[in-house]
């Protein structure tokens, strides 16, 4: 059984559950403790600290919650006495102040807690039979800054947040100052399983090759095919695919070429001596197999099949695909295997959207990219916790049933 099944109930579902029932489920099985221990100080000096692993607790059911500041959570937690305690703070002591928060949150940083936790958990997910990581979407989306706006020409340097211009899939051009939040999104669960932030101007293109190798790494020789949409229309990201043993299913950007190569349509489908798109016919291999278009029934050629061949089977040209990984495609390019593939890249939008809507990465009261790139990790780990706590109540709900 997968995450998103019909027989599992929904992240939207999942959110819905009061807090109360939900926490203690979330953090069931999520043991924190092998991170937090090397953020624990043991200083003598000073009052007794708060516990770093329910701090680390509070961060992420507050994302959960909709807190998105220290402030609302430092808040919450002390008006609300249940969830500290689910928490593990002690009900005698305050909650953490916004300043303790601040300051552990600037330990998670230093120590690349957050990013460690995030894929020991994607891991985690594939084990439990969550992820299952053979079709990867890899897609990015803007987050908006909390520092102050910049211009232009200012703001290119800093490494922080830029002005970045994407269009939308209404073809809209959208403008905003911030970052992106690159993501590779397993197809089968909608869970990320490689993030990377970066400046809102940086292209696409360029880190797809990066998000690939990170998800190679975890899983080397998993990875089927990879859905990226037409900014990713480099070779560059052809060729990391080929490298892994996958398939890059990216649309050509006809802005990258004023003409296709002689012989060929813009989509890799060769042409007859006629100039009709000839008609595919399978693969054999890595070569792709073309056949006559007017023996198929498709174009009425003046000249009949007889101008190209005397076979009454036409003229058949076969292409291998590894002479121009770009250009040529397994499956080709505008079948049917091909779009139902393509298709699956809709699984980062959503990705994206619970993380935005139903969590807090796009409300940032930060500043600084490694504060957001640790404030995003933070987000995904609360995703990937909550995907493991439903499959973890639905299995022992299962085994109840049985019983």
């Amino acid at each position: 059984m997968y995450f998103l099944q019909k027989n599992l109930f929904s992240f939207e579902e999942w959110l819905e559950i009061e807090v109360s029932e939900r926490a203690p489920l979330f953090f069931k099985e999520l043991d924190l403790r092998p991170y937090v221990t090397e953020l624990i100080s043991f200083s003598p000096q000073g009052a007794p600290g708060h516990n770093k692993e329910a701090m680390l607790r509070a961060l992420l059911i507050g994302f959960l919650e909709g807190i998105d500041t220290f402030t609302g959570l430092s808040y919450r937690l002390n008006s609300d006495f249940r969830l500290r305690y689910y928490c593990g703070f002690r009900l005698t002591q305050k909650a953490p102040s916004v300043s303790s928060f601040s300051r552990f949150f600037k330990q998670i940083i230093e120590k690349n807690l957050a990013e460690r936790l995030f894929y020991d958990l994607v891991e985690c997910c594939r084990k439990e039979g969550i992820i299952i990581g053979e079709n990867i979407a890899i897609d990015s989306s803007a987050i908006d800054a909390f520092e102050k706006k910049q211009p232009k020409s200012s703001s290119q340097e800093t490494g922080n947040a830029t002005w970045g211009a994407k269009f939308d899939s209404f073809g809209n051009k959208i403008t905003w100052f911030g970052y992106k939040l690159h993501l590779a999104v397993d197809t089968e669960s909608e869970l990320p399983v490689a993030l990377e932030v970066t400046p809102a101007n940086v292209n696409d293109g360029e880190v797809g090759p990066s998000l690939v190798e990170a998800v190679h790494d975890q899983a080397p020789g998993k990875i089927n095919y990879i859905m990226e949409d037409a900014s990713y229309d480099q070779l560059k990201n052809y060729e990391v695919a080929h490298q892994i043993g996958a398939q890059a299913i990216i649309p050509l950007n006809h802005r990258n070429e004023k003409q296709p190569p002689s012989g060929f349509s813009f989509n890799g489908t060769p042409q007859c001596s006629m100039g009709y798109d000839m008609v595919y016919w399978g693969k054999d291999g890595h070569f792709l197999k073309f056949r006559c278009p007017h023996v198929l029934g498709k174009v009425d050629c003046p000249f009949g099949s007889a101008w190209c061949s005397d076979s009454n089977y036409g003229l058949v040209v076969k292409i291998d695909s590894r002479d121009d990984l770009r250009r040529f495609s397994l499956p080709h390019r505008g079948t049917q295997a091909w779009n139902e593939l393509y298709n699956q890249r809709t699984s980062s939008e959503r990705c994206f959207s619970r993380l935005k809507e139903n969590l807090t990465v796009n409300d940032l009261h930060l500043s600084g990219i490694k504060k957001v790139k640790s404030y995003a990790f933070l987000n995904a780990i609360a995703l990937l916790a909550s995907a493991l706590a439903i499959k973890r109540t639905q299995k022992e709900k299962s085994q109840h049933q049985v019983a």
